[in-house]
């Protein structure tokens, strides 16, 4: 199954690893109080993946200031992604989605890459409040960064700033 702008976003919960251990984190806890943004990345511990959890974190406040959260969410286990994020000083919540049905549920599965059974595609989702998908992106090169001007635009027009 795909997502389709407009509609209602599937919602998951997947865990992530925090100092006090393992936390579930449900999309739909955000609906009625934040926008949220989601970014699928194909693995941590690659260049390009580093990069982009990088850039969002030198960022993040530009995206606490149009009311959103931000998910970074990969197939690999909470536990790796957890000295991932702190190697690199990640400092935003990283979603371990290892039996790929996020994935599936977004349409967003590659198959091809490396040979591995499947990772996400590198994409992007932004959900409004009230759970829908205003704006997607998705790629088949895993080497492309989301275009994070376009993502902070649609924050902005959906926060009416």
């Amino acid at each position: 199954m795909a997502t389709k702008l407009n509609t209602r976003a599937p919602n998951f919960t997947l865990p992530t690893k925090t100092k006090d251990g393992l936390k579930e984190v449900t999309l739909s806890d955000n609906f009625g109080k934040k926008n949220t943004v989601l970014l699928f990345f194909p693995l941590a511990f690659t260049g390009v993946c580093t990069d982009e959890m990088c850039s969002i974190t030198k960022d993040y406040n530009a995206y606490n200031k149009l009311d959103a959260v931000v998910y970074g969410i990969s197939v690999d286990s909470p536990f790796s992604q957890e000295i991932w994020a702190k190697q690199h000083k990640i400092t935003f919540p990283i979603l371990s989605d290892m039996a790929r049905k996020v994935i599936k549920k977004y349409g967003i599965v590659d198959s091809e890459l490396l040979n591995l059974g499947g990772v996400s595609k590198r994409a992007a989702f932004v959900i409004d409040k009230k759970g829908k998908i205003i704006y997607e992106w998705i790629t088949n090169n895993p080497k492309i960064l989301p275009y994070f001007d376009e993502i902070k635009q649609a924050l902005k027009t959906v926060s009416g700033f």
